[in-house]
C-alpha cells in the first residue's frame, strides 16, 4: 500500500508544473513534468510487479 500512495502523492506533486507548462507555456516545468512521469513509470512498474508476486504467492 505504500508504494500506492506514493504513486499518489508523485501524481499530485506534478500538477503545478503541468499547470505551468499547458497554461503559461514553461518549458522547464514541461521538462519537471515529464521526468515525474518517468517516475510514475518506474513506480507503477514496481507496484504491478509486487501485486502479481502477492497475488501468486497466494495460490
Amino acid at each position: 500500500m505504500e508504494k500506492f500512495n506514493q504513486l499518489k502523492e508523485l501524481v499530485n506533486s506534478l500538477e503545478a508544473d503541468a499547470t505551468k507548462f499547458f497554461r503559461q507555456g514553461n518549458a522547464t516545468a514541461g521538462t519537471r513534468v515529464r521526468k515525474g512521469l518517468q517516475e510514475i513509470k518506474t513506480l507503477s512498474q514496481e507496484l504491478r510487479n509486487d501485486i502479481t508476486a502477492t497475488k501468486n504467492k497466494d495460490k
